[in-house]
């Protein structure tokens, strides 16, 4: 069964966040299908390094998100892109507090540059009458929303509304066969925690995890690609998900789930007691 009718031999995938982690996982992954992919990155190297590991098939471009005027040449050079996945992304930050220089990076690559890679990209796979699918890499980060890193949250709760609303969009539009989703990593061994983590934890899925369940998802017609690891269950993810849509409805305060005054009621919660 075919996982998507835009994920055929010969057609364009373009990624960005190509060089390393998921998006470099995905890259192979496409190209093993018979995909002709497009690696966009900022780390030179790695994206050297990452054609000569997938080979001919593979084209690199050294691309930042955030330049919208650099995103849109790319389009225009690219020709048809039948696969578009929107990956790149930055961490680090920290809550309202945190250096405003550090907030400016956060939301210029993993939301602005998000936006401007759709909006270069999408309209000519919308009006081309050809299957197209568009993959935005967002976070449970972006929905549960931990404290401490406000930043990222914000960024990635941004991708969920855009893509969201892409989706929409989407479908709403006549002869328009692009399909859009939702890629939501939960703890995940990337490029971007191997600075900080020598090793990867126990607990921690491999990036290829995460494309198996992206595209496990992506051929059962999910918008929601959730992503596991290897210490967290659906029902305990789902219930994180209802008890921070349930702090507005209700009445908690917010991020209740991180109260001292909620901490037993939550746990209880989870439990399903």
């Amino acid at each position: 069964m075919s996982i998507h009718p835009a994920i055929a031999p010969g057609n364009l995938a373009v990624i960005t966040g190509a060089a390393d982690g998921i998006g470099l996982a995905a890259a192979r992954r496409l190209a093993g299908m018979g995909m002709r992919v497009a690696l966009v990155d900022v780390a030179a190297e790695k994206l050297e390094a990452a054609k000569a590991a997938i080979g001919e098939t593979a084209s690199i471009h050294l691309v930042d998100v955030s330049d919208r005027d650099a995103v849109t040449e790319l389009a225009a050079g690219l020709g048809p892109v039948s696969v578009l996945m929107g990956n790149a992304g930055v961490g680090g930050g920290g809550d309202i507090f945190a250096d405003p220089a550090v907030w400016d990076r956060i939301l210029s690559v993993n939301l602005m540059g998000m936006i401007n890679v759709a909006q270069a990209f999408v309209p000519a796979m919308a009006s081309s009458g050809a299957p197209g699918l568009v993959i935005n890499t967002g976070s449970k980060q972006g929905i549960t929303q931990p404290p401490g890193n406000t930043a990222y949250n914000i960024s990635k709760s941004g991708v969920k509304s855009l893509t969201e609303g892409l989706a929409h969009s989407l479908r709403e539009k006549e002869g328009c066969q692009v399909t859009a989703h939702l890629l939501i990593p939960g703890f995940t061994y990337t490029g971007m925690m191997k600075r900080f983590i020598a090793k990867q934890p126990p607990a921690a899925w491999t990036p290829d995890q995460v494309v198996d369940t992206m595209l496990d998802g992506i051929a059962s017609g999910q918008f929601y690609l959730w992503c596991l690891d290897n210490e967290t269950t659906w029902k305990v993810d789902a219930r994180r998900v209802l008890w921070n849509a349930q702090d507005i409805t209700e009445g908690r305060p917010a991020l209740s789930r991180w109260h001292a005054d909620y901490k037993d009621a939550f746990a209880r919660f989870v439990a399903g007691e």
